[in-house]
């Protein structure tokens, strides 16, 4: 059960969700505030992997 109960909510938003309404639903929102919020979603990104291999020794 487990198992069975992400892999279920993937395959749910994966059927409910589709990248043409992300990108609709960015563009209603304006162009900019799509830019701003994928650069900050890209440095989230890159932060996340820095910390988890190990970019910030020293």
């Amino acid at each position: 059960m487990k198992k069975i109960f992400p892999i279920a909510l993937i395959a749910f938003l994966c059927t409910t969700l589709s990248s043409c309404e992300l990108v609709e639903g960015i563009f209603k929102a304006g162009v900019w505030s799509g830019i701003i919020i994928v650069v900050v979603v890209v440095a989230l990104l890159i932060w996340i992997l820095a910390k988890v291999f190990g970019g910030g020794k020293g």
